[in-house]
């Protein structure tokens, strides 16, 4: 299912493949020797600021992968939940829903797998949302 198993790895490596990137060139850019580089392209899981590398050198947010992860798979939080702010780390007011997102849920409404409540419940979408989001495929679609 999508963003449900993320080997960074193999969405780098399919990266790479994509953008014609040398090994050459990665070994540069990473400051690493292609041993190391082929285990990284073989790892379920790596450093963040190594991952970060990875971001600029293939222009693309691999940390969005992740974040997907959150909003489809995470467990929405207790109603009654202490919500303090951090003063030291940042607070982000929203999910980030990114088009491949909104598309995977919206495949699973037409096809019938599940209904928009289930879709709010098991995703925590707010519903405002979720509408938004149908009414634009159908204004798409006609």
């Amino acid at each position: 299912m999508l963003y449900k198993e993320i080997h960074i790895g193999q969405f780098i490596k399919e990266r790479v493949a994509e953008q014609e990137i040398t090994m050459e060139r990665i070994c540069n850019f990473l400051h690493k020797d292609e041993e190391v580089v082929e285990e990284l392209l073989a790892s379920k899981s790596m450093d963040t600021e190594l991952l970060l590398r990875w971001c600029k050198l293939l222009e693309y947010d691999f940390f969005r992968l992740y974040s997907s992860h959150l909003i489809l798979y995470a467990p929405p939080s207790a109603v009654n939940k202490n919500h303090n702010k951090s003063e030291k780390i940042p607070y982000f007011r929203k999910n980030i829903y990114t088009q491949e997102i909104k598309e995977f849920i919206i495949k699973r409404i037409l096809s019938g797998e599940m209904n928009q409540s289930e879709v709010i419940r098991e995703y925590s979408i707010p519903k405002s949302t979720l509408h938004r989001w149908l009414q634009k495929n159908n204004n798409i679609n006609e």
